[in-house]
């Protein structure tokens, strides 16, 4: 998908949502544990309930690979499915990948051609060479971590005495130099929703750039702040929301109920796209 493509669904749809296909199979309804696919019918009526409303879907592969063979069999239904039926939404393989150039490629393969997804989270710890392999692939997005929306940020990503010697957090020298290997048409940035008031100054790193924003719901992350502070004239955000869609509901009305809150955060979306666009 391009970057064109993606902000015309944004548009269309007046909605820079994210649905996180976090499936954990103890946390689904029970009664859908009769099925031969528990997983996959799960993320069937999630993606038919909230397919209008957001643009993007993120499956993390963690809750499928716990599962073996039958996970990643759900997990390849999945995106079959949502490229069937979801037309214009942007797909992201929550894969946090990164390994010396060879793997990585074999990692690029698995998730752009087998898979076909639009996009995988790659983590940029070993430098260029184990992620330039992602940026081969004509139309597919590297989603690289920069700022993550978890505790345990401090530790390199923020840490004081990174700053104190070099003048720059750690996750500004991962936007500096990593912007030299793509560029805004197949490199987005994970920033998390709980560092809002941070997206100014990574806007001035990293102006036309998209970025992925989980924490927002369950994790305490502000809508509003993270479109006050980091939507570009071409909305350039992709906020995520798992839990609080996918779990709205333990109970056979699931779908419905995830569509509700779905819809709650388009609105919001909507009125934002329309105050800052």
């Amino acid at each position: 998908m391009t970057r064109d493509e993606l902000f015309k669904n944004i548009i269309t749809k007046k909605s820079f949502l994210c649905v996180g296909l976090d499936t954990d199979i103890t946390l689904i309804p029970k009664h859908l544990l009769k099925s031969d696919d528990p997983v996959f019918d799960f993320n069937k009526q999630i993606v038919d309930a909230t397919k209008d409303v957001c643009v993007a879907y993120k499956p993390n592969t963690a809750f499928y690979e716990t599962l073996g063979t039958q996970g990643w069999n759900s997990l390849e239904k999945t995106i079959n499915y949502m490229n069937s039926t979801c037309k214009g939404v942007f797909t992201i393989a929550d894969a946090k990948r990164g390994d010396i150039g060879n793997t990585s490629k074999m990692y690029a393969k698995a998730f752009f051609e087998k898979l076909n997804f639009d996009s995988v989270t790659v983590a940029p710890y070993m430098g260029e060479d184990s992620v330039t392999p992602f940026l081969e692939f004509k139309n597919k997005w590297v989603i690289l971590l920069a700022l993550t929306s978890n505790k345990g940020a401090l530790d390199f990503q923020l840490s004081s005495k990174f700053k104190v010697q070099n003048s720059k957090f750690l996750y500004e020298e991962v936007l500096e130099t990593s912007k030299k290997w793509g560029n805004s048409d197949n490199m987005m940035y994970v920033v998390g929703a709980t560092k809002a008031e941070m997206l100014s100054d990574i806007r001035k790193i990293i102006p036309d750039s998209f970025l992925l924003v989980p924490g927002v719901g369950a994790q305490g992350g502000s809508l509003n702040d993270v479109a006050q502070f980091g939507m570009n004239k071409q909305c350039g955000l992709l906020v995520n929301s798992s839990r609080g869609i996918i779990y709205a509901s333990s109970g056979e009305d699931f779908a419905d109920k995830a569509r509700q809150e779905a819809l709650k955060l388009q609105k919001e979306m909507q009125i934002l796209l329309d105050k800052y666009l």
